[in-house]
């Protein structure tokens, strides 16, 4: 294993048998995956690409079928790997009758923590992930978005060098999701590894270094985000004044998306060939260029790319 990564998943592949016949699905095949030290890693997928059996198996809950993981240079199940791994699961289910300081003491206590130290790292994870005044309310009266921030503080009590966490973002309002991302950077800049699973691509693109999409139980795309995003501009949109009607019929006889707004009409160009011959006519019409505005691909674009892509093979 390098000492660059932190996590290695080798030709990992899993199986289940399901219904009454014991019909075999393989959940996930021949996944390869590396995680480096100290980056943030998102794993994208659709519901049901494999992306919660794979951390499942990294955490042992599950067994590995064939190939291999490796977290912080040892072979999964070795259970003493994770004393340095905080996790957080897709569905965590909690006592709900604790409060979340007697949680996080708890929690805390399962890492074999004395309990001073246990009591200070309870309260300060508490103010960490924004539940400073809840201290006297039981989990059972927490909202989703509340149990999804206790559970971020369960995985952070044993100050991990790994975090892995199964959809975060679940359930927060769009403050609660900018103070876990705030929270993931920081994390970050004291050297921890984060590898996380979402739905979010929003908040992927804004924190991640490095990205994988998983479908079907295959990684169809990995690497780091500045390489996946292409800079060019897939499609241009311009937005003109002053247009003459035998150059609006000219435009859409050769297949310029247009539509009217007023008295400007906006022409949806594709490619950059395109976007100066569109231009060329236009200028060259008379007609008054007011805006020209590039539409750069997303995080969202390669996403379902890759999904079709998938799908049709």
């Amino acid at each position: 294993m390098s000492d660059d990564n932190v996590i290695e998943i080798i030709n990992f592949r899993k199986v289940f048998r399901i219904g009454f016949f014991m019909r075999k699905v393989e959940a996930v095949r021949r996944v390869s995956l590396e995680v480096r030290r100290g980056e943030i890693f998102g794993l994208l997928g659709p519901n049901g690409a494999g992306k919660t059996t794979t951390l499942k198996a990294m955490m042992s809950l599950i067994r590995v079928d064939e190939g291999e993981i490796r977290i912080l240079g040892k072979k999964v199940p070795d259970r003493s790997i994770y004393r340095d791994v905080g996790f957080l699961p897709e569905n965590p289910y909690f006592y709900d009758y604790l409060k979340p300081l007697e949680f996080l003491n708890y929690q805390g206590a399962l890492y074999g923590l004395a309990g001073r130290e246990r009591a200070r790292r309870a309260r300060r994870i508490l103010e960490l992930v924004g539940l400073k005044g809840s201290e006297k309310l039981p989990l059972r009266k927490f909202s989703k978005g509340m149990l999804q921030r206790i559970g971020l503080g369960q995985a952070l009590i044993g100050e991990p060098k790994l975090l892995v966490l199964d959809e975060p973002m679940s359930g927060l309002d769009p403050i609660g999701r900018k103070e876990v991302r705030d929270l993931l950077l920081s994390l970050k800049e004291k050297g921890v590894t984060i590898l996380f699973s979402s739905h979010i691509l929003s908040d992927v693109e804004m924190i991640c270094d490095r990205v994988a999409i998983m479908n079907k139980g295959l990684v169809t795309v990995t690497g780091d985000l500045q390489s996946l995003l292409r800079l060019d501009a897939k499609r241009t949109t311009l937005e003109v004044e002053n247009i003459d009607d035998g150059t609006l019929a000219r435009m859409k006889a050769l297949s310029y998306a247009s539509r009217s707004i007023g008295r400007s009409v906006f022409f949806d160009v594709e490619g950059e060939d395109r976007k100066k011959e569109a231009l060329d006519a236009l200028l060259g019409s008379g007609a008054t260029i007011v805006s020209v505005v590039p539409h750069r691909e997303t995080l969202e674009d390669i996403f379902f790319r890759n999904a079709l892509s998938s799908d049709a093979g």
